[in-house]
């Protein structure tokens, strides 16, 4: 029952959670840049990835609360799980081309490929399966959240490394370099190991175990993986701001700003525009919208942290991604509320 009225507390305050992540972050870097380095058991000769061992815990918490049960209707009804998995690998193609286009303009004598370089890694990531808390406070089809969360997740290990293959030629040399770099990580099995056999692991252990274990496991996972996703929000969030305090880069940080606010915007508009396309209810709309717009800017950043750990600026436009899409998914869930129900309050 205390575990219960704690979450209820801290879910309620969780947006001033993370921006006092990001506070402590940017004064006090120093134990979250200890965390973002490998740490070796020489006895068992084990190297231990902070971020990622957090990552897996929160995968496996939301494949845990996955209810299973409810996508019985998709099996019956894919027409949306498919066209929303189509489109959330096809918005990139779309987006990012766009953004390179605009960037090229700019004085940046690289024409923003580090920036771009960034927003591949998180467009390319799956669905983000906090997009399903917010489909229900939208009134939106979870099953089909649920669905498209899953089926992205597992489909991952090929939709990674062919986004951003496809992708990589809109850089310049160097950071064209730097995503070659981190693609034998992508393709020696990020996606599988990272993400997806983490969140499988919870949607077995839920679909196994009796029910009143159930939620025994849910009231200790569930506070525990929401406190790993803080303390890996801190962890990422030193790794930029913490070189950002020592070499100041105002320019940098209004660009990532920038970049990020113009790539969620456009994620968001492509999602609602398919939805209208596609003329599917109110309901399914916002499910769709949603998952286009909101990308697992978690993974990406354990990416960043574990493939390039010497670039830590890159993480700068990933973190202001992850706030953003949370601030528009809000304006989504709110527009999209019946008059005659609640709609969320804002975070």
């Amino acid at each position: 029952m205390h575990t219960n009225r704690a979450m209820d507390w801290l879910r309620r305050r969780l947006g001033r959670a993370v921006a006092v992540s990001y506070l402590a972050a940017l004064l006090v870097p120093g134990p979250g840049l200890w965390l973002r380095h490998p740490h070796v058991l020489s006895r068992v000769d084990l190297t231990l990835h902070t971020a990622s061992i957090l990552l897996s815990l929160l995968l496996f918490s939301a494949g845990l609360q996955v209810p299973v049960h409810a996508l019985g209707k998709l099996l019956r009804r894919p027409r949306a799980l498919l066209a929303g998995l189509a489109l959330h690998v096809a918005a990139p193609l779309l987006i990012i081309p766009l953004v390179a286009f605009l960037l090229r303009r700019s004085p940046d004598t690289d024409g923003g490929s580090g920036l771009i370089t960034a927003m591949i890694l998180i467009v390319a990531m799956p669905v983000a399966a906090g997009a399903t808390v917010w489909t229900v406070e939208g009134h939106g089809d979870q099953p089909t959240m649920v669905g498209l969360v899953i089926a992205s997740t597992l489909v991952s290990p090929l939709t990674v490394p062919a986004v951003v293959g496809v992708l990589a030629p809109l850089l310049s040399t160097g950071y064209a370099n730097v995503l070659g770099t981190a693609g034998p990580t992508m393709n020696g099995g990020f996606a599988l190991t990272g993400v997806v056999m983490p969140c499988v692991a919870g949607i077995v252990a839920r679909l196994l175990l009796p029910e009143r274990w159930l939620e025994r496991a849910l009231h200790v996972v569930v506070p525990v993986a929401t406190a790993g996703s803080l303390v890996l929000t801190y962890t990422n969030a030193s790794g930029a701001l913490g070189s950002f305090v020592t070499h100041p880069r105002p320019l940098l940080l209004a660009a990532a700003l920038v970049v990020a606010a113009l790539v969620c915007a456009l994620s968001f508009a492509v999602g609602r525009m398919a939805a209208r396309v596609l003329r599917l209810d109110a309901a399914t709309a916002t499910s769709l919208t949603l998952a286009c717009g909101m990308n697992n800017s978690s993974a990406s950043a354990v990416l960043i942290s574990t493939a390039l750990p010497d670039k830590p600026h890159l993480l700068l436009p990933v973190l202001a991604y992850g706030l953003l899409q949370k601030t528009v998914a809000n304006r989504v869930v709110r527009t999209a509320c019946p008059q005659n129900l609640p709609c969320p309050a804002s975070s």
